[in-house]
């Protein structure tokens, strides 16, 4: 009958129709902030709109069967998860439960933080999740470890509380751990989304390249030891930066790859890169080993030897043209490795 929403954000989830009251409950990434999900109502005939969560968190909800009342559970970056009963008129009725035990605080706790780096032609405003190191000397330089898969609609990066013992031992040994997203990631809607159409690699890539040239400028990261590492969509990607993107990535490790897309199945690949007839450079740009000849850093390349996704066949071609240009590199293929092992 009508749109009832419209403007750039993405709805998530519908939770409720309140047929009686003409009212729609929904989810949807954060208007203010796209690493952040929020709870909105709006009446079906796109008037009304308002965010029922209050602050600066990322949420989840468990409505009533009524619409009456929701749980929520929020955190950010910042502040362990809490849980809280609300009514949709906003008000807070009661504060059910709180993660962050009495002993927290007496613990050295690596600061993680949400950071947005400006894309390189001003459209976007990138985020970035960066757990610094402990105890930072702002006149040193740290190595870096990136994280990411990167796909189309797929981001990694959200304002969210998280915390692990290996987290916590890398940021004591001194790295500057990141995750990040590019702009057809997912937070920018289908307007970002379809930058990657016919060209997958090209923007990730540039996007990638400008935050970590930001941390370099103003995070203290050393630009001699940039390690990226990803798996399936984001092996594809840590090969991509260490042949394609060598200028700014020095270190990778690269699991379960995609080298070249037309090895991949047709149902992905044609659905973002049409067929290799309609799109034959497209094709050429996104294949790894295009590249291959500017690698000059340090790859580790792991592949699943059963693997029924991406194919080994992926990772032994891009091996096998690093062997021809005499490159080195390091390669271990797990026995009994799907995509993914334990």
């Amino acid at each position: 009958m009508n749109a009832i929403t419209s403007g750039k954000f993405t709805v998530t989830n519908v939770n409720y129709i309140d047929e009686k009251k003409g009212v729609v409950y929904f989810m949807a990434r954060s208007l203010e902030n796209t690493a952040r999900n929020d709870f909105y109502r709006v009446n079906v005939d796109g008037k009304n709109m308002e965010r029922l969560t209050i602050g600066e968190f990322n949420n989840s909800v468990n409505l009533s069967p009524g619409g009456s009342y929701f749980v929520v559970t929020y955190n950010n970056t910042a502040t362990p998860t809490k849980m809280t009963l609300m009514s949709t008129k906003r008000k807070i009725i009661k504060e059910l439960a709180d993660s962050k035990g009495a002993e927290f605080d007496n613990y050295n706790i690596a600061k993680t933080e949400l950071i947005r780096v400006k894309s390189d032609d001003g459209l976007y405003d990138l985020p970035m999740k960066v757990t610094w190191p402990l105890n930072m000397d702002k006149s040193k330089k740290y190595p870096v470890l990136i994280t990411i898969y990167g796909g189309p609609n797929a981001g990694s990066v959200m304002d969210t509380w998280g915390i692990s013992g290996n987290q916590q031992w890398y940021a004591k040994e001194g790295l500057i751990q990141v995750v990040m997203d590019h702009r057809a990631s997912g937070h920018f809607g289908k307007e970002g989304v379809a930058n990657m159409y016919h060209n997958l690699g090209y923007w990730e890539m540039k996007d990638y390249s400008t935050m970590v040239k930001w941390l370099i400028d103003y995070g203290s990261a050393d630009a001699a030891k940039v390690c990226i590492t990803g798996f399936s969509y984001g092996g594809y990607l840590t090969a991509y930066a260490l042949t394609y993107g060598s200028d700014v990535f020095t270190h990778g490790m690269a699991g379960g790859s995609v080298t070249d897309w037309t090895l991949y199945d047709s149902h992905y690949t044609e659905r973002y890169m049409g067929t290799q007839a309609s799109n034959p450079d497209g094709y050429k740009s996104s294949n790894v080993m295009t590249h291959a000849a500017k690698y000059k850093g340090m790859i580790q390349i792991v592949h699943g030897m059963i693997d029924d996704n991406v194919h080994m066949q992926n990772s032994i071609q891009f091996i096998s043209k690093l062997q021809d240009l005499k490159k080195d590199f390091e390669f271990m293929p797990y026995s009994g490795g799907r995509h993914g092992w334990g």
